[in-house]
């Protein structure tokens, strides 16, 4: 989603601060329609299609200035990627702390649902995670701030913009994390080879905080350790473990199906 970027303007009081990039068709109209703060757009001056036209409108909707440029000067902005004739500056992305995506779940009145990554590397997999939880309605991601993917153009771009809609909250200590919202009444349950419980048997109809674990790794001795649950994904075929991505749209959805039936 985001690349650091400045000269928005040279006329702006604003120009001098950073600005981070989105680009690509659906993830800027995803940004759009969420509402995102974006500060100006800028389409290839020969982009068409019905998506062109819709975020056009939502634009004008929006009062965000949009501006049509020369395909080169649009490769001087975003060198070496698909961008598919458009640019959107935003300013950059707001994490929220895990005390406040609480609070925000409370608000709902709804059972919380947090997904919860260990030191995930791969922005691939980080965006492909957020669009699944985007998807069923979890209500927050949280990741560590150090040694793990953060939010950047390539997330933004393979959650198809799902990252416009869902709040990610960003900590320095994960386990700590964990003892506080197993005070504030949730359950932890964490993915794992090993655990000893089959996802399927598990209560979903809890408050919940979903854990998985880095690629190649998997869950931290400590954040295992940590975990009311250790769910395992049973396989009786020639391949022993799934991509965490796979592994992660595999419970969460069991966890919406389980909570739909509730409804």
């Amino acid at each position: 989603m985001f690349s650091a970027a400045r000269d928005l303007t040279a006329a702006s009081p604003a120009a001098k601060a950073d600005y981070e990039l989105i680009w690509g068709r659906q993830p800027v109209l995803e940004a759009l329609k969420s509402g995102l703060s974006l500060v100006r757009i800028n389409i290839h001056e020969g982009a068409k299609g019905s998506i062109i036209n819709e975020i056009l409108q939502k634009a004008g909707q929006s009062s965000v200035p949009v501006e049509r440029i020369k395909r080169d000067k649009l490769e001087e902005k975003i060198t070496g990627q698909n961008h598919q004739g458009v640019v959107a500056y935003t300013t950059p992305y707001a994490y929220l702390s895990v005390e406040e995506l609480l609070q925000k779940t409370r608000q709902k009145q709804q059972i919380p649902f947090f997904l919860m990554l260990d030191h995930i590397q791969d922005p691939h997999n980080l965006g492909s995670l957020l669009r699944t939880a985007c998807a069923v309605g979890i209500h927050g991601v949280i990741i560590p701030r150090d040694r793990a993917c953060g939010v950047t153009p390539t997330v933004f771009k393979s959650s198809a913009g799902s990252l416009a809609y869902m709040p990610v909250a960003r900590t320095v200590n994960l386990a700590r994390e964990m003892d506080y919202l197993k005070e504030e009444g949730l359950w932890l349950m964490g993915a794992d080879m090993s655990g000893e419980l089959p996802f399927f048997k598990a209560d979903f109809n809890l408050p919940l905080v979903l854990l998985l674990g880095s690629e190649g790794k998997g869950l931290s001795r400590l954040l295992r350790e940590k975990c009311d649950y250790l769910l395992r994904i049973p396989m009786q075929g020639a391949v022993s473990s799934f991509n965490v991505a796979v592994a992660g749209g595999i419970i969460i959805y069991e966890v919406f199906r389980r909570r739909s039936l509730q409804k």
